[in-house]
């Protein structure tokens, strides 16, 4: 008679995403903007975009700054009270892109933020030139924003956010396991942040490592199961 080993189930904890400054794994893509957000109030400029892929790590950056700026933290679509809270402090406005570009909200918030001698953070996929800006007043504005690039996660970057991902849920894993992911998931933080908390889970329920055959499969699923196995 075969005994199956029961799963361990696992208590179906949500990790919320670390997004303090301790958490922050800098490298090459993304140590320009990090350098942008540790040198606020001293920016060349009172208004920042801050421009990248999604996955990037824009979020965390952001939540950063609004941490030690305690700016308010606005959407694309409340740019009008924007303009109050410039009279109060700082202000953050993430994924620029999900919205249609208010341009008239833009260059009163843009405007109100200077009068007041605060800071205004943008965060966007795009650069202010491919916005489409069509308001002249509002595109002279943003001649005179300062605008940083953050990257794609390297290699080299992407191996130091997964080994700390495992490492902040207590889970030990082998480098080559590592590489392995590194070199088949998604270049974005958030596919690093999901294949840990999938591997994880499965680790828990089959009571295993976490070892490069169980790596494989969970990409393989991550990915509809059309990635071929090299393990």
């Amino acid at each position: 008679m075969v005994v199956h080993k029961p799963l361990q189930l696992p208590l179906d904890l949500v990790l919320d995403a670390a997004h303090n400054r301790d958490d922050l794994v800098v490298g090459p893509s993304n140590e320009q903007a990090v350098a942008l957000i540790e040198r606020w109030p001293d920016w060349p400029a009172p208004v920042a975009v801050l421009a990248g892929p999604p996955g990037s790590g824009k979020t965390h950056l952001a939540a950063i700054w609004r941490e030690m700026s305690g700016a308010r933290s606005l959407t694309a679509d409340q740019l009008t009270e924007g303009v109050d809270a410039a009279e109060q402090g700082p202000v953050l406005i993430d994924d620029l892109d999900s919205a249609p570009l208010d341009e008239v909200g833009m260059f009163h918030l843009i405007n109100a933020v200077r009068q007041n001698g605060t800071s205004l953070l943008i965060v966007s996929r795009r650069f202010p030139q491919a916005w489409g800006v069509k308001l002249p007043d509002l595109a002279s504005r943003l001649k005179a924003v300062t605008t940083v690039e953050i990257h794609e996660p390297d290699d080299m970057l992407m191996m130091a956010v997964v080994t700390k991902l495992f490492s902040d849920r207590q889970v030990e894993v082998e480098p080559h396991v590592v590489q392995f992911l590194v070199r088949r998931i998604e270049r974005s933080l958030s596919a690093a942040m999901e294949v840990v908390a999938r591997l994880d889970r499965a680790a828990l329920e089959r009571q295993c490592r976490v070892s490069r055959a169980l790596a494989a499969e969970i990409v393989a699923q991550m990915d509809g199961g059309q990635q071929s196995l090299d393990v």
